[in-house]
């Protein structure tokens, strides 16, 4: 990080180290590997909270503890109307005159994957590894004028809310469409009187499922030009890899660790084009007018946890999968319900993939620092 041109952090920024002692601020705040304040979900009760250090609108927190962190460090510039509250084995810090460097400049070079990877080289310890205060002090970044890092900034907050506008669109979406799903398929239906043409059945009746297809991903490239191929987990995408199994359009189930939601649903992922998944999911398609999109709505709805085995290790078998029952429709229904739903998915899938180049563009402007 030391480059010709570039200042030393430690020249513009100071720790803020007031405490929480007359218990005013009770907004308790931690910060999380997405570098964002979020609430905290400790129990408080019976806890003393007079040594919590508080933090203003405006400034920066970062914990220390880099070596169980996912190689990550979890430092965040907080956004709220008022002061909040942050354990005290976290450091608090602002930046002295931001007519020389914006808390949001400072806040593009700390999500750099190079600055997490600077952090992690330079922590030190035994039993736990830390990004010392003074560590922080020595990074050195490149600070242009005021107006350029006005510039810069404005560029990657315009990109920040398209991201937010289209995630937010997502969510009405979804919601309209279990909103419709229910209305179809649950408000006024009973299960022991269904309507004519209707039957129950279990999804292993609607479904198509590839597991058997699945293959460990060892020996392939994960850092090459040609890693392009999304690498899918139980939740999430786990990286890019250098081919494929699977081509089409899947519903994606958790198989074993992320499992079941709190609220007893499975987690499922909607993906489209070519990937690779690992054995922590089961892959899915609908069958016939069964479409993956009734399906995904469907299993959307219903609650899976009595399905589940394993104490410390959860898991969805394939045959306990195949169990869980479903209600099909006759095809006029389903016809109908399609007519509806696939429109809304085709839009949040679009949506999504919007936010994956967007987050791709945000990517590329913070790379632009160095």
């Amino acid at each position: 990080m030391r480059k010709s041109g570039y200042q030393p952090l430690g020249k513009y920024i100071e720790q803020v180290n007031v405490r929480n002692r007359d218990l005013t601020v009770t907004n308790l705040m931690g910060v999380s590997i997405e570098k964002r304040f979020i609430p905290s979900i400790a129990n408080t009760i019976g806890t003393d909270l007079s040594p919590y250090k508080i933090v203003k609108p405006g400034q920066f927190a970062y914990g220390p503890v880099t070596s169980r962190n996912g190689d990550k460090i979890t430092i965040a510039l907080y956004n709220g109307n008022e002061d909040c509250i942050i354990s005290q084995a976290y450091e608090a810090f602002r930046i002295k005159d931001t007519t020389q460097l914006l808390p949001e400049y400072l806040m593009m070079w700390a999500k750099r994957p190079e600055f997490d990877r600077y952090a992690r080289y330079m922590s030190h310890g035994s039993v736990r590894e830390l990004f010392s205060w003074e560590e922080m002090c020595n990074v050195m970044l490149p600070v242009p004028p005021i107006e350029e890092q006005r510039r810069i900034v404005s560029e990657y907050q315009t990109v920040e809310r398209r991201i937010a506008n289209n995630e937010a669109l997502i969510q009405k979406l979804e919601e309209t469409a279990q909103a419709i799903y229910h209305h179809t398929f649950v408000e006024g239906i009973d299960e022991e009187n269904l309507p004519e043409g209707w039957r129950k059945g279990c999804l292993e009746e609607v479904t198509i499922c590839f597991d058997s297809k699945r293959k460990p991903v060892a020996g392939y490239d994960r850092t090459g030009k040609k890693s392009i191929y999304p690498y899918y987990g139980a939740t999430s995408i786990m990286d890019y890899v250098d081919d494929y199994i699977f081509d089409g359009e899947y519903i994606l189930m958790g198989e074993d660790g992320s499992v079941v939601t709190e609220d007893g649903k499975p987690y499922l992922q909607y993906v489209r084009g070519k990937i690779w998944v690992n054995n922590h999911a089961h892959i899915l398609q609908g069958k016939g007018l069964y479409n993956n999109n009734i399906l995904y709505w469907s299993l959307n709805n219903t609650i899976i946890q009595n399905y589940i085995t394993g104490a410390v290790q959860l898991k969805l078998n394939q045959q306990n999968m195949n169990s869980i029952p479903v209600i099909i429709p006759d095809e006029n229904t389903l016809i109908k319900i399609q007519k509806i739903l696939n429109p809304i998915t085709d839009y949040i899938y679009c949506l999504n993939k919007d936010i994956g180049l967007l987050k791709k563009l945000l990517s590329l402007l913070t790379s632009k620092l160095s």
